[in-house]
């Protein structure tokens, strides 16, 4: 038998873990799995008399009592002592496991914007078919709290790290600058500050805008908890992902080591070296909702792209910093893009109204109009460097000017999220250079002008 023994009680972080994405979706699956942990490895009062293998049979027939169903229907109220009688509530609310109801039902709502949770709770949690607890001991081995082979399930000798609830309750009501380090440095503060309620009301809301469709939520959340266990191995592993691109235009298959998340401009991504779509770069930004498929592979795979594979065997992968540390070095996201110079005229009032003061990115400051001709003199070349010192020419003085080193390599290899935000200073904006994309933005206006004029 098993020396484990499995005590943690159902607070909703664990609970989370154990959804392994959308705990609003899988509630109350979830909490069930919670239940069988505690009837695998619970303590003496708990721990069903089962061997360290066991069929689902063995189980069902240790749980229930000896006149619930062995078929497929969903069991009737045939016994109120039977397991499969107890509802949600009665399994998570009493002396065995000391938790309040009002205070986890706080908690749920905080996690997963279930404001009402009383129809849920009364749900008998083991009122279901045969096949949904079968399934349930398939996503128990899928988290590697049992093993599957030979047709039975066998016990583990480690439980998988998972949250575990802090025994002091001022722990486990303070936010450390470590577990914010996610956030931009700007709003550590608020959230260490606000993220609790004041006198019963909640004050801080930090309001985002995502536009993953809801149908592929659930897989998003999946592909973060895949990566998660993924980068909780040693060493991380390459993965191949079936990508459905925009950019290309169709699906097709990449092979990268995943190297971080990030969410940037109403969506998640997974920052990649390895292989590209269009294969022109090494580094790729994959947009999580357009992941059909994620396997794992060993680093002696022979398919791996030539310079992973040789990355890997010097030891030099790269890291999270070398992302923040290119990311410093330009404005825009696809930091694998070459970086060029940008700059731009503002109408000088929208510019002290809007812009200036305001945080864009290190290398984005005001110069002067001198500062601008000079520029143009050193970085541009002919033809475009007389063109743009006539356009310069014929521009007031007074005006706002700024410089920036932004992603850009040609019109078709740019950084989207920085050209909507141009698009959204226009028309109080120009740019001067890079003169493609100057160019591009007189053809979208030409274009847009047509439309309104007609």
């Amino acid at each position: 038998m098993s020396e484990l023994v499995f005590q943690d009680v159902p607070q909703v972080e664990l609970l989370q873990w154990l959804a392994r994405g959308s705990l609003k979706q899988k509630l109350l699956r979830t909490i069930r799995l919670w239940v069988w942990l505690r009837s695998l490895y619970g303590d003496r009062q708990e721990r069903l008399a089962l061997n360290d293998s066991f069929t689902y049979a063995e189980w069902r027939d240790a749980f229930f009592s000896f006149t619930h169903t062995k078929s497929e229907e969903v069991p009737g109220l045939h016994d109120p002592d039977c397991p499969c009688a107890k509802t949600t509530q009665e399994w998570l609310f009493n002396e065995k496991t000391g938790v309040v109801a009002h205070q986890w039902q706080e908690s749920l709502m905080a996690h997963t914007g279930i404001t009402d949770s009383r129809k849920v709770l009364k749900r008998r949690l083991f009122g279901i078919t045969r096949r949904s607890l079968q399934s349930d001991l398939e996503v128990l081995a899928d988290l590697g709290w049992l093993v599957y082979k030979n047709e039975k399930y066998y016990r583990v000798s480690e439980f998988p790290q998972r949250p575990v609830t802090p025994n002091d309750e001022a722990e486990s009501n303070k936010l450390s600058v470590y577990e914010l380090n996610f956030l931009h440095d700007d709003l550590v503060g608020f959230a260490q500050n606000q993220f609790q309620k004041i006198n019963g009301v909640q004050r801080f809301f930090l309001k985002v805008d995502y536009v993953v469709p809801r149908s592929t939520l659930d897989a998003v959340d999946d592909w973060q908890y895949q990566l998660r266990e993924l980068w909780a191995k040693t060493p991380v592993p390459p993965i191949k992902l079936t990508y459905a691109s925009a950019k290309v235009g169709h699906q097709l298959d990449c092979i990268v080591y995943p190297v971080c998340i990030y969410y940037v401009q109403r969506a998640v991504y997974l920052c990649a070296y390895g292989e590209s779509p269009d294969k022109q770069s090494e580094w790729y930004n994959f947009r999580l909702d357009r992941i059909q498929k994620m396997i794992p592979l060993s680093w002696d795979y022979s398919g791996l792209p030539l310079n992973l594979g040789q990355n890997y065997q010097k030891h030099i992968l790269p890291s999270p910093d070398n992302i923040t540390l290119e990311m410093s070095k330009a404005w825009g996201f696809d930091f694998y893009l070459p970086s060029q110079l940008m700059l731009l005229r503002f109408d000088r009032q929208f510019c002290d109204r809007y812009v200036k003061g305001t945080e864009r990115h290190d290398t984005f400051e005001e110069i002067s109009y001198q500062q601008v001709q000079r520029l143009i003199q050193r970085e541009i070349k002919q033809p475009h460097q007389q063109d743009l010192l006539k356009v310069l020419a014929k521009r007031s003085q007074k005006d706002a000017y700024y410089q920036a080193r932004i992603r850009y390599q040609d019109n078709e290899h740019r950084d989207n999220n920085l050209v909507m935000r141009l698009r959204a200073w226009q028309p109080k904006v120009e740019v001067l250079t890079p003169w493609d994309l100057r160019q591009s933005f007189a053809a979208d206006a030409a274009t847009q002008f047509m439309l309104y004029h007609n």
